[in-house]
């Protein structure tokens, strides 16, 4: 099996990289990245990339068709990766996340790729009260990061057929240790603060909910789509992936870190604006269709993973969103430096 990842040099290409390693020992695992953050390594021994066979340079958006020639799977991570940087970059959000993300579908159809895993994301549902999200209920995106995942999913679904497996992987909030680690996601976050100052600030009212997914979780989700057949889910699939068990309020979250962190002190801002991200998530239909690859990692073990990985790597920067592991700050930084443009398109 010869597979290529695109934005493997991100939070989760790691750990997918690995996993696909480990279920095919024999299979060509070739990685594309622009490099925005390649050099944000956390507590890496070895630079991840060695442990695949070809790293490519690459913006998706102007990827060449021939290069697809030979694959058999493309497991496209590749995006601007959350609301904040959405916002900042929306006309390139939708270029990137939306458009490049069809055109590279089309021409993986026609180089003869068998599947197309697509990253998306449980943000689609916004705001949804009234019990758990399934894939059948109303979507409410609300940010250009969310729009660009359903943008994407409805643009690639025409193309599934018997020979083109398309599977959207509807992804819970990524958290976890990395060799790339983001402090931009919510437990990650809170983990930092409460490694860094003894403290974690809610900024909400602590009640919206959030499903949540360690990323080697997302990795074992991945790695049964890049192998799924048509007859298990539909020649085009968009699935929710991730576990009922981690649909947390975020004041859920606090606790569980005030549990492994010793001495940590939890406050919580009760007259803050209510934020209208908030909904909770069925995964009932991947618990059916993909019960090898189910989550394993449970959330005390999600934080004990971030508090020793901080820790090991002597992490004690207070001021932590404002470093390089914040994702809008490194483009912002770059951006800064004139390396890149405002179309994110590297100067050199």
């Amino acid at each position: 099996m010869k597979v290529l990842i695109t934005g493997n040099m991100g939070y989760i290409g790691p750990s997918v990289a690995d996993q696909i390693k480990a279920s095919y020992p024999d299979s060509t695992v070739v990685g594309l990245d622009e490099g925005f953050f390649a050099h944000c390594l956390t507590g890496a021994t070895m630079l991840p990339e060695t442990r695949i066979d070809q790293q490519l340079y690459g913006d998706v958006r102007t990827l060449n068709a021939d290069m697809l020639q030979g694959f058999d799977a493309v497991v496209h991570l590749a995006a601007v990766s959350n609301d904040p940087m959405g916002k900042t970059f929306e006309q390139v959000t939708d270029a990137i996340n939306c458009q490049s993300s069809i055109r590279l579908a089309e021409m993986a159809k026609a180089a003869g790729v068998k599947n197309y895993v697509f990253a998306s994301s449980c943000s689609v549902y916004g705001c949804a009260e009234g019990g758990p999200r399934s894939e059948n209920d109303e979507l409410n995106p609300l940010t250009a990061y969310a729009r660009s995942k359903i943008g994407t999913e409805q643009g690639v679904a025409p193309l599934a057929d018997d020979n083109f497996v398309v599977t959207c992987l509807r992804f819970a909030t990524a958290c976890g240790m990395s060799e790339r680690t983001r402090l931009d996601l919510v437990l990650n976050d809170f983990v930092a603060g409460a490694v860094t100052t003894g403290e974690i600030s809610i900024l909400s009212d602590g009640t919206p909910w959030r499903p949540l997914i360690h990323i080697k979780d997302m990795a074992r989700a991945i790695d049964w789509g890049v192998s799924r057949q048509a007859d298990n889910g539909g020649n085009f699939l968009a699935v929710n992936a991730g576990s009922d068990e981690w649909n947390y309020q975020v004041k859920d979250l606090a606790a569980a870190v005030e549990q492994v962190v010793p001495n940590t002190k939890v406050s919580i801002n009760p007259d803050a604006v209510p934020d209208k991200r908030s909904y909770q998530v069925s995964f009932a239909k991947f618990r059916e269709l993909a019960p090898n690859h189910q989550p394993q990692v449970s959330l005390i073990e999600a934080v004990e993973g971030l508090k020793a990985g901080l820790e090991a790597m002597g992490f004690n920067d207070a001021n932590f969103r404002e470093s390089e592991y914040i994702r809008l700050r490194v483009l912002n930084g770059h951006l800064d430096n004139q390396r890149i443009n405002r179309d994110l398109h590297w100067t050199r």
